[in-house]
Parts: structure tokens; C-alpha cells; sequence
């Protein structure tokens, strides 16, 4: 069996008739030809795009020289509302000083920290379910569970806590809104014209962004009156720059906030709603990871490593249903990629979505193997040709967070229960915020 995918446009099309595809999902938009090629070129009468596939040239763009690429200001136009100017959006100098006070956060010693407050969340996703067993929209309990995680480990509430289960309800309206790469990256959208962000998306923005500004204004009183839990969020708030010994601001800290919880939870939810109807399609592999989670006991922090067929299960997932399915780069000066000459001001598309499906690249590319990590071929793609969270200097600060947390909550929930498919609902993968079902997804949920 083939897990879901979108059917890929085969025939050429106007630029009027892309823009509709386009609008309507961006995955099945782009044509079939895309799963083999190394470099296609998008031209429009106001500038080009090119969406890169060959491992050299992400190399090139990602790991040896990233400052010469930015991220495009095309993509962060679409999120700014939400997100402002937060790690995920800027550049420069800014984003260096950012990921100077961020990354001690999320260091090795720092996810050891965190992982009782994400194993509670994982219990806590295993007993909601115990009370809601039957067919279960997965989606809305994967969504439910990560945003546990993140509310538990950066400000040591439950998703219960009022604030922390109103900023899940805002942003469960703002989700499905808001494409997190924007139409402009491919079509001609000038830079002079406005961008009507629809009136829902900036006011469940506005929403969310009013309830993170109340919480870390009660954090940055808790750590004036030396009250603060030693959690993320004062962790964060507390570190100096270590060349201009300055801290982040609240405002500062709101936009950092955001973006924790759209990748720290949106991300998250998206692969572990996959990683289980994954496991529902594959049964043995399933029984594969309850018992490889039931020989693991307890599971604390030290056990992680025993649970590594369900590591490889959700490494597989990330392959298949990477949850940012595109990125955008732009040229700040005129390159020649594979004898193709790039002005400046254009636009490179990195994309997960198609790399990791690559044909010329993966073995089987779209089946699910997590057996294969363990062959030449996986092993070499792992390497060269596997980006869900980027690479290099602008490698996902919360990485090996997720990797704590998708294989933990996974285990817990494949040894609590057992997810079955449902004949005839088959999921659809498009990309909303992050790659989700269209429908969503239902299975069969039991007890074990």
C-alpha cells in the first residue's frame, strides 16, 4: 500500500490557471515532473522563481553560504501578523542576535529539563482518549496534545489553564486561514501592492498575539519578584546577548512566543496526526512500536534511545508528510546555478515535499519504510537529500526538541491504544499552515 498522496499536475498550464490551482492547494499545484528534476525555473513578467532538488545546490543555499540567501520577504508578508518579527522571519544581523539568546534554550541539558512536562502532556493526551475512544478525529487530538507539550515546557501550564486553552481555541480559527507559504513566492503579486490578509486571519492573530503579550508580562513580573519556574520562557527572557548583554523585550518576546507555538505545536500536531494513520495503515508496524514502548517501562529520558523503530516511524513520517512542505530563499546577488543564470531578487524554492519523494534520489520514494533508515541508501539520503526542519546556520532551533517529543508521544499512545482505519476515508495531504488533511483524519481508536 501507498500512503496519501496528491495527484501531481501532469499538463502544462496558463499563469491564470497555476494561480487557481495554486490557491486552492499548493502541493497538487505543482506538475509531476517535480519528483525528478534537479532544478526547475517558474517565470513570471516580475521576477523568477526556482525550486532546487539537487543536493549540491541546497548545500550551496542552506550549509556553505546561507547569508548570501535570506529567507524572502514574499513568504514572511503572509505571517507577519501573527508572527512579527520573530526568528522564523527575519534576517541579518537581527536574526543572528535572536538565535544568540534562543539556542541556549533548546540546548542538550535544557530538553533533558523539559521532558517530564512533555511526558505529562503525553499522559495526558493518553487519558482524554481513554474517555473518547471509537472513531476520533486524530488531527484535533494530535493539535490538542502538541499544544500541551508547548504550554507545559515554555510556561508550566496545562492546555487547561484558561489563557493557555484560548490561545488553542484562537488558533485552531486562525489555522486553516493562513498558508504558511505565501502565492507570492511563485506568481506575479508586485511588491507595491497591499496584501489583503483576510479579516478572520488578522483578527485571531490580533487575538492570539493580545493573550501571549499577557503572558509574558506576568513571566517578566514573576522573574522581577524572583518567582519564576525554571522553564523555557524564563530561560529565554533571562538570557543576555553575549555581545551586547541585552535581553529580549516584551515585544520581542511576543513575536518569539508565536513562533514557538506555530512550530513548536502546529508542526508537532501535523506529523504526529500523520505518524498514527500511518500506524492504522501499517498494523505491523504498530505492534512494532507498542511493544518496543511497553519493553521500554517507565520511559524516562535515558530510555529514549530504546525506542528506536518508533524514532525511525516518525522519522519516516517527516519524510512522507514533512510539515513545511515548502521554504523560500532569495538571491542577494546574481548566481549561475547548473548553467542557469539567476538574477538577483529571485526566488529559490527549497522543498522538502519534493526532495524527500525524489525519485532519482530515494529508493521506493513514496512507500513507507522506516526499515529503511538502516540501508546505504537511507543512510546517504539521510544525509543529502532529508530537511524536515531546514539545514545549516537556519536548521530549526526546536530539532532535537521534536525529536524528544514526536517518538514520546507516539510510544505512549501506540502502547495505550490501538488506531485502526475507517473503509472509505481516506486522507488527502494539503498544505495549510503546515501539510494537514483536508478533511481530517478519523480513525478507530481502542483500548488496548
Amino acid at each position: 500500500m501507498i500512503p496519501p498522496k496528491p495527484a501531481a499536475r501532469a499538463e502544462k498550464v496558463s499563469l491564470w490557471r497555476y494561480m487557481r490551482l495554486f490557491r486552492q492547494d499548493i502541493l497538487s499545484a505543482q506538475p509531476a515532473k517535480l519528483y525528478r528534476a534537479w532544478m526547475a525555473e517558474f517565470r513570471t513578467p516580475f521576477f523568477r522563481s526556482y525550486l532546487v532538488n539537487q543536493p549540491e545546490l541546497l548545500r550551496t543555499v542552506l550549509n556553505e553560504r546561507p547569508m548570501d540567501f535570506p529567507k524572502s520577504d514574499r513568504v514572511g508578508e503572509g505571517l507577519r501578523p501573527l508572527l512579527g518579527n520573530s526568528v522564523f522571519l527575519t534576517n541579518g544581523a537581527q536574526w543572528q542576535r535572536q538565535r544568540r539568546i534562543i539556542d541556549p534554550a533548546f540546548e542538550g541539558g535544557r530538553l533533558r529539563d523539559t521532558f517530564p512536562a512533555m511526558k505529562a502532556a503525553g499522559e495526558a493526551a493518553v487519558a482524554r482518549l481513554r474517555d473518547r475512544q471509537g472513531v476520533v478525529e486524530i488531527e484535533e487530538e494530535a493539535s490538542h496534545a502538541a499544544a500541551d507539550v508547548i504550554f507545559r515546557t515554555l510556561f508550566s501550564i496545562p492546555i487547561e489553564a484558561p489563557i493557555a486553552a484560548e490561545v488553542f481555541h484562537q488558533f485552531r480559527a486562525y489555522q486553516r486561514t493562513q498558508p504558511i507559504l505565501n502565492l507570492a513566492a511563485f506568481v506575479p503579486v508586485p511588491r507595491w501592492m497591499p496584501r489583503f490578509h483576510r479579516r478572520k486571519t488578522r483578527a485571531t492573530a490580533q487575538a492570539i498575539r493580545r493573550l501571549i503579550t499577557q503572558l509574558t508580562q506576568e513571566r517578566m513580573w514573576q522573574i522581577e519578584a524572583d518567582t519564576a519556574p525554571d522553564d523555557l520562557a524564563t530561560k529565554i527572557m533571562t538570557t543576555e546577548d553575549p555581545e551586547t548583554g541585552q535581553t529580549f523585550d516584551t515585544q520581542e518576546m511576543v513575536d518569539q512566543v508565536a513562533i514557538f507555538f506555530l512550530a513548536g505545536h502546529e508542526t508537532s500536531a501535523s506529523a504526529l496526526g500523520w505518524a498514527l494513520y500511518l500506524l492504522a495503515m501499517f498494523p505491523e508496524a504498530q505492534e512494532r512500536v507498542a511493544a518496543e514502548a511497553a519493553a521500554a517501562g517507565d520511559i524516562d529520558f535515558s530510555d529514549l534511545s530504546k525506542l528506536r523503530f518508533t524514532r525511525d516511524v516518525f522519522r519516516e513520517t517527516l519524510r512522507l508528510y514533512p510539515p513545511v512542505p515548502m521554504m523560500v530563499r532569495e538571491t542577494t546577488c546574481p548566481e549561475r546555478f547548473r548553467d542557469r543564470d539567476l538574477p538577483l531578487g529571485s526566488q529559490i524554492v527549497l522543498s522538502p515535499w519534493h526532495l524527500h519523494r525524489h525519485a532519482r534520489l530515494w529508493d521506493n520514494p513514496d512507500a513507507f519504510d522506516p526499515d529503511r533508515y538502516a540501508t546505504e541508501n537511507g543512510k546517504t539520503c539521510l544525509r543529502d537529500a532529508y530537511i524536515p526542519f531546514s539545514s545549516g546556520a537556519r536548521v530549526c532551533t526546536g530539532a532535537g526538541f521534536a525529536m524528544v517529543e514526536g517518538p514520546l508521544l507516539l510510544a505512549l499512545l501506540a502502547r495505550a491504544f490501538r488506531f485502526e482505519r475507517i473503509e472509505g476515508e481516506e486522507p488527502v495531504p494539503v498544505a495549510y499552515l503546515t501539510v494537514r488533511a483536508r478533511d481530517g483524519i478519523r480513525l478507530r481508536v481502542t483500548e488496548r
